[in-house]
């Protein structure tokens, strides 16, 4: 005998595991998209202040974002970011040096587009870069 609310519950689960499976196919997608607007950034921080003030990198899973500061006629590191690609979370692991790592959730909207989550509040593409690079390129300016 099948129970009405356990049926309810198997459509649930299903329905919960296919958006999992569809979150995690899409998620080296989401951050090849990241790293390109995280590349613009970079490329206006640059045009702004020299070619030398930052790079970004982008490796299997990861995007590396370096600044550097001129210090005795060198220019050396001044600040590390890395995003790292969690599917356990599903979505982004954000360290920043110091300080708890921030965690962006990747959910999933109608149409299969995607959507950011951070502490309860849903992101903008122009806020998580903020939070992503802010106080790596301005460190001596208030938030």
């Amino acid at each position: 005998m099948a129970f009405q609310w356990l049926q309810m519950r198997i459509s649930e689960e299903l329905d919960r595991r296919q958006r999992e499976e569809t979150i995690h196919s899409m998620l080296p997608g989401a951050l090849e998209d990241l790293h390109r607007q995280l590349a613009e950034c970079i490329a206006a921080y640059r045009t702004a202040f020299g070619s030398e003030v930052a790079d970004i990198r982008f490796f299997a899973g990861k995007i590396r974002v370096t600044t550097r500061e001129p210090q005795n006629g060198k220019w050396e590191p001044a600040s590390k970011v890395e995003v790292t690609a969690v599917t356990a979370l599903p979505g982004f692991k954000v360290e920043r040096g110091s300080g708890d790592p921030l965690l962006i959730e990747v959910g999933l909207l109608p149409g299969s587009k995607l959507c950011y989550r951070s502490d309860d509040q849903y992101l903008t593409l122009e806020e998580m870069t903020r939070r992503i690079l802010d106080r790596a390129l301005f460190p001596k300016l208030k938030e």
